[in-house]
C-alpha cells in the first residue's frame, strides 16, 4: 500500500544545561523534584535511555542511581527504579509518583535522612532534531530505514514525541496508523515500552512486529 505521506526519520542531539538546584539529602531532593522544570524531570528519567548500557541491572533513572550510590538506601532505590514513565504516561505523572514515593519513604525513616557525599545536581537537556537522511513511503521502506537509523532517532520518535511533546502513541505508531491505515500494527507498536531495556531492544521489538506484518503480505 502506498503511503499518503512520507515518514521522515529525525535523530537528535542533546544540549545540556545546569539547573541551579541541587540536593544533599532526601528531603532536599523531594523539595527540588517538586519545583524543577518538567524538562529536568524528563532529563533524569528518560535521557538516560540514550546512553544506557546493555546491562540487566542498569539503573532506569538518575534518582535511583543517586539514592543507591550516595545514600546507600537500597529499599528506596528499588522503589524509584520501579517507576515506569511508559505506564504513567506523562512527565507530570512521573513527578507526582516520585514525590509520593519519597514522601512515603521519609515517613518510614526512624531518624533524619543522611547527607550524601556528592549532591544530586539537577540538569535539563534541550533536544535538537537533526536529519538522518532516511525517509519512508511504504511499510517495507519504513522497516529498512528503522534498521539503519541512529538510536537517537528511536529516542526522538518514541520517547521525546510521546512524553515531552504529547504526540499520542509515538511517531512510529501514529504514522503507520494514519498514513498506512495499519491500525492493528500501530496498536502493537504503540504498546512497546521504550523503558523496558535499551533503545536497541526497542528497535528489535519494532523490527519483529514489522517483519511479521510484511511476511503476512503488507507492503
Amino acid at each position: 500500500m502506498a503511503a499518503a505521506e512520507s515518514f521522515v526519520f529525525q535523530g537528535c542531539v542533546q544540549v545540556c544545561e545546569l539547573v541551579s538546584c541541587d540536593a544533599h539529602d532526601l528531603r532536599e531532593l523531594l523539595e527540588q523534584i517538586r519545583r524543577v522544570p518538567a524538562e529536568s524531570i524528563f532529563c533524569h528519567t528518560s535521557v538516560l535511555l540514550v546512553h544506557r548500557p546493555p546491562l540487566l541491572d542498569a539503573y532506569p533513572n538518575d534518582f535511583a542511581l543517586w539514592t543507591d550510590v550516595e545514600l546507600r538506601d537500597r529499599r528506596l532505590t528499588e522503589r524509584l527504579a520501579a517507576i515506569d514513565p511508559f505506564q504513567l504516561g506523562s512527565i507530570e505523572a512521573v513527578r507526582a509518583e516520585l514525590v509520593s514515593t519519597i514522601e512515603h519513604h521519609l515517613q518510614q525513616l526512624p531518624a533524619a535522612p543522611p547527607r550524601a557525599g556528592q549532591p544530586f545536581q539537577f540538569l535539563q537537556y534541550h533536544l535538537v532534531p537533526v536529519p538522518t537522511g532516511h525517509q519512508a513511503r511504504t511499510l517495507r521502506e519504513f522497516r529498512d530505514a528503522l534498521a539503519e537509523v541512529d538510536v537517537s532517532a528511536l529516542f526522538f520518535h518514541t520517547v521525546e514525541a510521546r512524553y515531552r511533546l504529547g504526540r499520542g502513541r509515538g511517531d512510529f505508531a501514529e504514522w503507520i496508523d494514519t498514513a498506512l491505515g495499519r491500525h492493528e500494527l500501530a496498536e502493537r507498536l504503540g504498546h512497546i515500552d521504550p523503558y523496558a531495556g535499551t533503545l536497541e531492544r526497542v528497535r528489535e521489538r519494532h523490527l519483529i512486529a514489522l517483519n511479521r506484518a510484511l511476511e503476512e503480505g503488507d507492503q
